[in-house]
């Protein structure tokens, strides 16, 4: 199992991506096992928001799990006694990645009850999911950095 960094939270890119001053270095983080709306998509601001309201500026406990091939570390966040993921999807801010959400399964049943309660992006009659709007709209050099390695 990976150690624990507890880092200060500087930068919020969008629902699922943070930067964050640990000791001496930065470090880009790509929250695992969720992919949160694009920027430009419906509820994409809404999903960065929240993320910001829960970590920037706040200590957050990173634990990695695996480079993307971004370089960006892909860990299991948590801000202010709360982890991200579970937080993001319980909200309807946030679609659980299944393809490598296998170490997280308490964020299926977290997705249904937002989906069964219409919650944020599951308000919608067909909420696009972020892979979909990348591939539909294509990848531009902002909206590329968020997808998981293949």
């Amino acid at each position: 199992p990976a150690t624990a960094l507890l880092c200060l939270v500087i930068a919020v890119a969008d629902g699922d991506t943070l930067t964050a001053r640990c000791g001496a270095h930065t470090l880009r983080v790509r929250i695992a096992a969720i992919d949160a709306p694009e920027s430009r998509q419906r509820f994409g601001p809404e999903s960065r928001q929240q993320l910001t309201r829960l970590c920037w500026q706040q200590r957050a406990r990173i634990t990695p799990r695996e480079q993307d091939k971004y370089g960006r570390t892909v860990a299991q966040v948590s801000c202010q006694g709360q982890d991200v993921a579970s937080t993001q999807v319980r909200t309807g801010l946030a679609w659980v990645y299944t393809a490598y959400a296998q170490n997280d399964p308490q964020l299926l049943p977290l997705q249904q009850q937002a989906r069964a309660a219409r919650r944020g992006l599951w308000a919608q009659p067909r909420p696009l999911p972020p892979w979909s709007y990348r591939q539909r709209y294509g990848h531009s050099n902002r909206s590329s950095i968020h997808s998981y390695p293949r």
